[in-house]
């Protein structure tokens, strides 16, 4: 199995800093994770761009719940994107669902279509909220961009989602799945030996809370779990 990938969520440049000392392969950069993580500043992009090499992906992400709202929340959320990617982002995170519980693939298409052809991006915990999770799949095949599903297999935590996430593993097609929400170093041993490279934490390189950053340490912890 090749390295896997060891995302850090960070709220600004200290936060990257500390996650790429760690040994971090990448970041998802939000704000207000009192709000679940929404979308940071152009100039907090700008300000982790300078404090790290790591990739970065963008939330994008306006409210805590996860619709894209009316016609004017939505044409903010794609302004914001937009300027994101005048300043250099190159990769996201996104994902909105309807009233049904199903994708609203028009928010979607709008928002993909405001970071670019060229932009990769991750769908979000969303879809461990849908109705029908094998259904968002169908509905994003194809997504220009979509390279990856954030998911706990539950909309509860990994713990009860340990099953769905290894059967979709079994499948091995479509984007990477990226496990994160309630992921604890005890899962790790069997999410690896199913074949999962991609793993999500946001509290777990927090020992001292969000209000404290990130800590190399934690970061460094898990690194040498999913190398091991």
């Amino acid at each position: 199995m090749s390295r896997p990938i060891l995302e850090v969520i960070a709220l600004g440049p200290e936060d990257a800093a500390a996650a790429q000392a760690g040994g971090a392969d990448r970041l998802e950069l939000v704000s207000d994770m009192a709000a679940d993580g929404l979308t940071p500043a152009r100039e907090t992009f700008a300000r982790v761009r300078s404090a790290c090499d790591l990739p970065v992906r963008v939330m994008l992400r306006s409210a805590n719940d996860f619709c894209a709202g009316g016609a004017a929340r939505l044409d903010a959320l794609c302004a914001t994107a937009g300027a994101l990617r005048a300043e250099g982002a190159t990769e996201y995170v996104l994902g909105f669902l309807g009233e049904d519980g199903g994708v609203d693939l028009a928010a979607v298409a709008a928002v993909v279509e405001a970071i670019g052809p060229e932009a990769r991006w991750t769908f979000h915990r969303a879809i461990d909220r849908a109705a029908d999770r094998d259904a968002v799949r169908e509905q994003l095949a194809g997504q220009a961009g979509l390279d990856t599903y954030l998911t706990a297999g539950s909309a509860s935590g990994v713990d009860d989602g340990l099953g769905t996430l290894l059967a979709e593993a079994e499948r091995g097609s479509g984007p990477r799945i990226l496990v994160g929400g309630g992921l604890a170093l005890k899962h790790v041993p069997v999410l690896r030996a199913a074949g999962i490279d991609a793993f999500h934490i946001g509290g777990a390189s927090r020992p001292r809370g969000w209000d404290a950053p990130v800590d190399a340490d934690a970061v460094r912890v898990w690194r040498e779990a999913l190398d091991a």
